[in-house]
């Protein structure tokens, strides 16, 4: 049973969407190469065509374009799978990179819309309704938190009374006595 997790990028909105495709839907995916289309019909998203851009496998090993087999470990200047320090001029590193071919160890899949449906994708993935919460400043939140519990509200647990400490004494052995 196959199960990817799948960041649908819109570059016109600057948005990414996720969304999760088990079993028949994930089947489709399985043998196809970053870079490669997806017909829109095949995840229920009439009228959409997908590119795939990359994915990352279950250690979180990122995909590669270029790669064959399912993992190996590369001397990489640059690129996907490796961030180079803007100090570092010239460094190459050895790092692990999934294959550019999607298997059933890949978890997550990147994909882009290249060509859109009649409806927006924020309605075709059902997230036209969902609200964004906005966030407060961290001092307005404090501020309400304290309101809300005031010192009278507030119920004080009686402090729990301890045992006293006993000191704890070292154990001396007896001196063995001298003949």
């Amino acid at each position: 049973m196959a199960s990817f997790k799948l960041n649908i990028a819109d570059p016109k909105e600057g948005k990414t969407y996720q969304r999760e495709v088990k079993d028949s839907e994930a089947q489709g995916f399985i043998g196809l190469n970053i870079g490669e289309s997806v017909k829109g019909e095949s995840i229920d998203m009439p009228g959409y065509e997908l590119q795939i851009t990359g994915g990352s496998d279950f250690c979180g090993f990122p995909m590669r374009r270029g790669i064959l087999g399912i993992r190996k470990k590369i001397n990489l200047y640059g690129g996907v799978g490796f961030r180079a320090r803007s100090t570092e001029k010239g460094i190459r590193r050895r790092k692990t990179v999934c294959g550019h071919k999607i298997n059933e160890k890949i978890v997550q899949i990147n994909l882009k819309v290249t060509k859109e449906g009649s409806k927006k994708l924020a309605a075709v993935l059902g997230k036209e309704g969902e609200q964004k919460a906005e966030a407060a400043p961290k001092e307005e939140t404090k501020k309400a938190e304290a309101q809300k519990e005031t010192p009278k509200e507030a119920k004080k647990e009686p402090a729990k009374e301890s045992a006293p400490r006993q000191e704890k004494k070292e154990h001396k052995p007896a001196e063995a006595k001298k003949e």
